[in-house]
């Protein structure tokens, strides 16, 4: 089995310096789409409506091999929005 090194890209880059062994292409893809939602229910975005996630998977020869995105977008429907701050007149 052959190590892959999972990066993650919120905002900022955290590098993975421990990686995962993996069995093959499939093996990748899944570990990727297991850790996507497991790390953005941990940062939903405080201070808007949006945010993407991002994996970016590497060999061991420190190439980039795959990358997948899960992205966070909340909307606002009909006459209930949230109330804004009162401005100073």
């Amino acid at each position: 089995m052959a190590r892959y090194f999972f990066d993650f890209y919120d905002g900022k880059m955290h590098r993975d310096a421990i990686g995962h062994e993996c069995k093959g292409h499939d093996d990748v893809r899944l570990e990727a789409m297991h850790a996507l939602p497991a790390i953005a229910r941990d940062k939903v975005p405080e201070d808007g409506n949006e945010q993407a996630y991002t994996v970016l998977v590497r060999s061991e020869r420190n190439l980039t091999v795959y990358t997948a995105t899960l992205t966070f977008a909340g909307i606002w429907l009909g006459e209930d929005e949230p109330p804004t701050e009162e401005q100073d007149d």
